[in-house]
């Protein structure tokens, strides 16, 4: 008998627990329905949230708990509304809650798709694609953000570029960019992992930016779609309507495979990563200089200047690689090479100011060792002062030769207050100073 009413009290026990878990849901459901839940509604919402982390128990209500947790965020935006400012964005859709919120909407869409009760899925669907452009702007707030130690904030962006792939599977480009930041955060692990993942699904990035300059601003703006940029100027809203076509980085994306199973010390690894992607691109010119890049790492002359003749065969005249391959000389300490490869892009593409800029910073790379050497010289004998005078003289030889560059650089981009810097430097140098009042009378 006693047994007996210990089961009956056991059942009556998990009875009042059931629907005391379906009191809670059925009260969290309610609010979250709602277009503009109030302030009150967020702290019954929170109290209910509370309240459903003890009782439960069951699969379901596992899976709906965390639903309702994730999507607090979205809830607490709605009561700000349009008066939401970027920094209460960042602050409650920060990286830790968006990827809360992938995590939440992937286990309720299987939990859904499991079980044939769609409850959610149509609202997750139609969230993620709303969600996205407000995500982006978490992405450009967090860029924005100059109080962030680097490494931190590549590292946040990073974390919400790949929830936002987690929400969307198919927006390959956002696993892309979360592997470039992890990069730049130092993170290569994680960097290699989601590299790894974007070689295996084949992903090239390759496309079309459709683009349209708005009126208003003088800027180019691009769209998704040729449609949406057509509509825009049909609207009279734009004008000069262009597409621009966007290259393959599936090259950059072996190459960075390669580059960090260098850097871990797997060579071998880096090569074999490489090759293989050669041998479905045989012709990919980008594809043999990373190669060519991984052998100049591992000190093996050999290999890499065979591989860029080969480079060099199947692209004679493409200006921007002789550019890359002069930046790539210089960091190997080549500056005879790099002087011959930025000659050729310029003579390739007369207007590329990145050369003539590269080319006159590669002439003034010995001037720091030449201001060296003259900060030792104390003295003031006849000998101390010759040495004075001769690399006094080298240093005004350096500075003849970029300044043509410089004055070039000018002429192309006379709004690029860099370069007017650099320019006034090695006029006042030289001390010539009415060019020096000439660049100043431009602005």
């Amino acid at each position: 008998m006693k047994i007996k009413q210990i089961i009956i009290a056991g059942a009556l026990l998990v009875s009042v627990t059931t629907f005391a878990q379906k009191d809670e849901l059925k009260a969290l459901k309610k609010i979250y329905d709602r277009d503009t839940p109030s302030t009150d509604d967020i702290i019954t919402y929170k109290t209910n949230l509370s309240k459903l982390e003890t009782l439960a128990s069951e699969e379901g209500d596992k899976v709906y708990l965390n639903f309702y947790k994730a999507v607090t965020p979205q809830l607490e935006l709605s009561v700000l509304g349009q008066n939401a400012k970027p920094e209460q964005i960042a602050k409650l859709l920060n990286p830790k809650a968006i990827t809360e919120l992938a995590n939440a909407y992937n286990a309720t869409l299987d939990y859904e798709k499991k079980t044939g009760k769609k409850v959610f899925t149509n609202d997750i669907n139609t969230d993620i694609v709303e969600m996205k452009p407000v995500l982006w702007q978490v992405v450009v707030a967090l860029d924005a953000n100059t109080t962030l130690d680097k490494n931190l904030k590549f590292k946040q962006i990073a974390e919400v570029l790949y929830a936002v792939y987690q929400l969307d599977k198919t927006d390959k480009e956002k696993l892309y960019l979360a592997a470039n930041y992890d990069m730049n955060a130092q993170d290569y692990d994680t960097a290699l992992t989601h590299l790894k993942e974007l070689k295996a699904s084949n992903y090239t990035g390759e496309g079309t930016n459709y683009l349209a300059k708005n009126k208003a601003t003088d800027l180019d703006e691009t769209f998704n779609t040729k449609e949406q940029r057509d509509n825009m100027v049909k609207l009279g809203t734009h004008l000069l309507p262009r597409e621009e076509k966007l290259p393959s980085k599936k090259g950059e994306i072996v190459k960075n495979i390669a580059l960090i199973l260098i850097n871990q010390g797997k060579s071998t690894e880096a090569i074999t990563a490489i090759e293989d992607a050669r041998k479905d691109n045989p012709e990919d010119v980008e594809l043999i200089v990373s190669e060519a890049n991984i052998y100049l790492k591992m000190n093996d002359p050999v290999n890499y200047k065979r591989l860029i003749s080969e480079a060099l065969v199947k692209s004679p005249n493409d200006e921007v690689l002789f550019f890359n391959l002069g930046v790539t000389c210089v960091n190997a300490n080549q500056f005879d090479d790099a002087e011959k490869y930025y000659r050729k892009a310029i003579e390739l593409k007369p207007d590329f100011i990145n050369a003539y800029l590269n080319l006159a910073d590669l002439f003034l790379k010995p001037d720091a060792k030449i201001v060296e050497d003259m900060n030792k010289i104390k003295g003031t004998s006849d000998s101390d002062l010759k040495k004075y005078n001769v690399l006094k003289e080298q240093r005004q030889k350096i500075f003849n030769k970029a300044m043509p560059l410089y004055e070039k650089a000018h002429q192309l981009d006379p709004k690029d207050d860099l370069v007017k810097s650099n320019l006034k430097s090695v006029y006042n140098f030289l001390e010539l100073t009415d060019k020096v009042k000439a660049l100043k009378a431009e602005n």
